[in-house]
C-alpha cells in the first residue's frame, strides 16, 4: 500500500477461510479511457462454484442524509430496509467530502492512510495539484490502499464499476474488468441499465462485485439545502431508480437469490446561510497563502509568509472557525499524519462557511450555491448518511445504531468470501448484521 504514513500506524489484518479453491489472475487489465464502457477481455476462470458465488452491488446515493429515508417518499428503499439491515446513520470519516469518503468505504482506510485527504490536494513529491475533475485524479500515484474491486480481481473475481472515485485508475496494476469513465450528465436510468447489462453477461464473465453511483441528491442539497422540498423530490426520484435496479435484477431469473445490495451515502448535508460565513481576508492577506479546498474545510500552504504567522493571525479570531497546525488536528479526526494535509487546517462549525472575500461575494450574489454543504466534523449528526444492506447473508428487519463507514470494506469482503487487505476497519463492528 502506497501511503506516506505506513510506519505511523498499525493496520489490522484478518484472515478468512477461502472456499477451498485457489485462483490465479491471468490477465493484466488494460483499458483506454475513451468515454465509452471499458471492458477487459474475458478471464478464463474455471471454478465449479462460479454459479453459486454471492453477488454484491454497492450503490452510492451521494449526499443522502440519514433522515431523508423518513422524510421523502421512498417506498422502494423503505421496503429494502424492512427486508434487511438499516443503520440509524452512516458516520463518514474526516473530511466528510465526496472523494475521501467514497474511497474510505471501498478501502477501509482513513483518508490520511489511503492518501485521498480531500477533493483538492497538493503533493510536493508528485509536484501537481489534484482535483476531482482534473486529469491528475486519474494518476495512480495519488491512490493508496486496496479498493474492494482490486481485492476482488486479485482473488479471481470479476468487478465492474458504474462510477466510483478511483475506479478509472490503475491501482496496484489492477482496474475493474468493466468500468465507465465518469460523466455526470449520464442519465440515472442509463447507469442502472449498465449494471443490469453487466449482470446479463455469461456466467464466467459476470461480475460478482459492482458499484453504482448517483449524484442527484447531493447536487440538489447543495443548491436548495437539506430541508428543502426540492431535495426530497430528488430523493423520491432516486428511489425509483433503486426500484428499477431491483426489478431488473429480479427479472434476470434465478440471480436475485445471490444478490446483495449495500446502499450507502458518502456523507449527509447541513443547512448553510449567508449570515454564517467567516471571511479569511478579515484576518490574513490571502495573497500570501495557497488556499487548498473549499468550505467548510480550507487548508493553507503559506507562500511568502510563515506557518506560525498565519496560524497566529487566525487562531481563536472567530468563534465558529477552528484553526489547527497539521500535527495538532484532534486525534479523533485521524487527520494529521499525511504530508498532503496542509500545514494549517481551518474547519468551520456545522452550518457555517469559510472562504475568501471573492468567494463570499459569489455566494452572497447568488452565483454560487450556499443552500447546503458537507465536509464538517463527522460527529455532527447532519453529516451522517445512509446504510441499507439486503441479501441472503444479512438479517431481516434489523435496525442498528449509527456505524462508521470505515468498517464497510471488511463487511463487504465477508459477503464475497474475500480475504481483505490490511485496513483500519473492524470486522466485529458489523457482525450483528449477518444471519447466524
Amino acid at each position: 500500500m502506497k501511503t506516506d504514513s505506513t510506519a505511523t500506524r498499525t493496520l489490522k489484518t484478518r484472515t478468512r477461510s477461502d472456499w477451498g479453491w485457489i485462483l490465479a489472475l491471468v490477465l493484466t487489465i488494460a483499458t483506454v479511457s475513451t468515454g465509452a464502457c471499458q471492458t477487459a477481455p474475458p478471464k478464463p476462470i474455471e471454478h465449479a462454484a462460479q454459479a453459486e458465488r454471492p453477488i454484491l452491488i454497492l450503490v452510492s446515493l451521494d449526499g443522502w442524509r440519514w433522515d431523508y429515508l423518513d422524510r421523502a417518499v421512498t417506498p422502494r428503499l423503505n421496503a429494502l430496509a424492512a427486508s434487511g439491515v438499516r443503520s440509524e446513520g452512516l458516520i463518514p470519516q474526516f473530511p466528510s467530502k465526496t472523494f475521501p469518503s467514497h474511497y474510505t468505504i471501498v478501502t477501509g482506510l482513513y483518508p490520511e492512510h489511503h492518501g485521498i485527504v480531500a477533493n483538492n490536494m497538493l503533493d510536493a513529491t508528485i509536484g501537481e495539484r489534484f482535483s476531482m475533475a482534473a486529469p491528475t485524479s486519474r494518476d495512480s500515484r495519488w491512490w493508496g490502499g486496496e479498493p474492494l474491486w482490486v481485492t476482488a480481481e486479485r482473488q479471481g473475481h470479476i468487478a465492474a464499476s458504474m462510477f466510483w472515485p478511483g475506479s478509472e485508475v490503475d491501482i496496484g496494476g489492477v482496474r475493474p474488468s468493466h468500468w465507465r469513465p465518469f460523466v455526470d450528465a449520464t442519465p440515472n436510468r442509463e447507469r442502472v441499465q449498465q449494471v443490469l447489462d453487466w449482470l446479463q453477461l455469461p456466467e464466467l464473465q459476470r461480475p460478482s462485485f459492482l458499484t453504482l453511483y448517483f449524484s442527484t441528491v447531493d447536487t440538489i442539497g447543495h443548491t436548495f439545502g437539506p430541508n428543502s422540498t426540492e431535495v426530497l423530490e430528488a430523493a423520491a426520484g432516486l428511489d425509483e431508480e433503486i426500484g428499477a435496479l431491483v426489478d431488473g435484477v429480479n427479472a434476470l431469473g434465478g440471480l436475485s437469490s445471490r444478490v446483495h445490495y449495500v446502499i450507502v451515502s458518502d456523507h449527509g448535508m447541513s443547512e448553510t446561510a449567508n449570515d454564517r460565513i467567516v471571511t479569511l481576508d478579515d484576518y490574513i492577506n490571502v495573497d500570501t497563502v495557497d488556499i487548498i479546498g473549499v468550505s467548510p474545510v480550507v487548508g493553507l500552504w503559506p507562500r511568502t509568509d510563515t506557518v506560525d504567522h498565519v496560524y497566529a493571525a487566525l487562531k481563536d479570531k472567530h468563534p465558529s472557525l477552528s484553526v489547527y497546525r497539521r500535527e495538532e488536528v484532534p486525534a479523533a479526526l485521524h487527520y494529521n499524519s499525511n504530508p498532503r494535509i496542509p500545514p494549517i487546517v481551518t474547519i468551520a462549525d456545522d452550518g457555517w462557511s469559510v472562504g475568501t472575500q471573492r468567494q463570499v461575494s459569489q455566494w452572497r450574489n447568488g452565483t454560487r450555491s450556499v443552500g447546503g454543504n458537507h465536509g464538517y466534523d463527522p460527529s455532527a449528526k447532519s453529516m451522517q448518511g445512509l446504510l441499507i444492506a439486503v441479501g441472503p447473508q444479512f438479517r431481516r428487519g434489523l435496525i442498528i445504531p449509527p456505524i462508521e463507514n470505515i468498517h464497510l470494506y471488511e463487511m463487504m469482503a465477508h459477503v464475497l468470501g474475500l480475504r481483505p487487505a490490511a485496513n483500519d476497519g473492524d470486522a466485529s463492528a458489523t457482525t450483528a448484521m449477518f444471519r447466524d
